[in-house]
């Protein structure tokens, strides 16, 4: 049974964002390297993107690279750069196709070289495309992008740009990463484990968290189509009560 005929498009997500977790282990379950998680974890990121574009989702986010994950044996962090490089130029075909556009948010100064050439090539590329925006978290720390956003704020208003009193919520989206994206909706984490680790923690303050027990490599259309349903027979109350919602 194909769960897609089961989404209601009325009520969409306008903004998922996935923890990709699990390549390590399901490379282990072969009897592989690690390198062979993240390499069958690129099928999976194909086959969400192009589900989610499908269906109409304006805004599909992927933690790809952490801050904390410069910290990982230096071959493992070798072979992502490698890969993330590779899939970019096999996948701007996709992207065009698609009418995908390609943004980044993290420290992508940080990046290797290459990497951060072929990124913004990529991201220029695809600058007009209107369907959906894929945003890749690379070098991305929720706590630094905070971090940055108070100092670039109280530089403002040392030079008077901005007054104390007017700062409010969306003075603060205005500055972080992802000023040009709506709120999260729904938060995906692949695996099984049960934690944010460092992601979107301002972004997701309303967001609907699903985990799932599927390592990211074996993470399917069918996977992310169960997600969506239970997003939607979820009440998102804001805050409220059932009866001021009805």
């Amino acid at each position: 049974m194909d769960l897609k005929n089961s989404i209601l498009t009325k009520s969409l997500p306008k903004h998922i964002a996935i923890i990709m977790d699990g390549n390590g282990r399901w490379a282990k379950q072969q009897g592989m390297l690690r390198a062979f998680g993240h390499e069958n974890g690129t099928k999976s990121v194909k086959q969400t993107v192009e589900a989610c574009a499908e269906l109409g989702i304006e805004n599909l986010t992927l933690y790809a690279f952490s801050t904390e994950n410069w910290n990982r044996p230096k071959l493992e962090v070798k072979t992502l750069m490698k890969l993330l490089v590779s899939s970019l130029k096999k996948e701007i075909k996709t992207l065009q196709d698609n009418n995908i556009k390609l943004s980044a948010i993290g420290s992508l100064n940080t990046l290797p070289e290459k990497v951060h050439k072929e990124l913004f090539e990529v991201i220029e590329r695809t600058k007009q495309n209107t369907r959906m925006t894929l945003t890749l978290a690379l070098s991305y720390g929720s706590r630094e992008e905070i971090i940055n956003t108070v100092k670039e704020i109280s530089i403002k208003v040392k030079n008077n740009i901005i007054s104390a009193e007017n700062i409010d919520e969306s003075i603060i989206n205005e500055h972080l990463y992802t000023q040009n994206l709506p709120d999260v909706d729904l938060l995906i984490r692949t695996s099984g484990e049960q934690r944010i680790s460092n992601f979107l923690l301002w972004q997701i303050a309303y967001a609907e968290l699903y985990f799932t027990s599927v390592l990211w490599p074996d993470f399917t259309k069918q996977h992310l189509y169960e997600a969506i349903i239970e997003y939607q027979k979820r009440e998102r109350r804001f805050g409220k009560t059932s009866e001021q919602l009805s």
